[in-house]
């Protein structure tokens, strides 16, 4: 995408979430589609080990226990690649898969590829968004933007809440 190019809009919640496959913190490819059965918290940061991409994780990281007991696995994805997810990784012990979308064709897919501005620069980045999937493979609800430091907090109550079919 050129970055004059309008990014995608972002699926809504009653979507099939747009399949892909990227490769993981390891370098596997992992496949969307493969997750059906169960629930699966997506988010998008844009980059690793920064702070707000660090605190995000490190929520997941805290509430991964409560996610994984609610049947949910938790993929981040960012456009750096799988040494720096593995890094990354270890660094913090996050205990849920990190995948490479180096070429930001997923970030477009998901409406998360955006234009920004910065100490009067534009250019293009990941918007910080999450999505959570349904066990169909059906967007359950999205956070178009979200607060790093609280926000697994509010994936975790959202997937208790949707578990219950409220």
């Amino acid at each position: 995408m050129s970055i004059d190019a309008a990014p995608s809009l972002m699926p809504a919640a009653g979507d099939e979430a747009p399949d892909f496959t990227l490769p993981d913190d390891t370098g596997a490819s992992r496949r969307l589609g493969d997750e059906r059965g169960h629930w699966l918290v997506l988010y998008f940061y844009p980059t690793d080990d920064t702070s707000g991409c660090t605190k995000e994780a490190c929520s997941f990281r805290d509430a991964h226990e409560d996610i994984k007991a609610s049947d949910a696995e938790v993929w981040g994805v960012s456009i750096l690649g799988s040494a720096s997810k593995a890094a990354f990784k270890q660094k913090f012990g996050l205990p849920f898969t990190l995948l490479a979308d180096e070429d930001h064709a997923v970030a477009d897919q998901y409406g998360t590829w955006v234009q920004k501005e910065r100490q009067g620069s534009t250019f293009w980045g990941v918007q910080r968004a999450t999505f959570l999937i349904d066990p169909e493979g059906r967007i359950s609800r999205v956070w178009p933007r979200v607060n790093p430091d609280a926000h697994a907090d509010e994936v975790l109550a959202a997937l208790d809440e949707a578990r219950r079919g409220n």
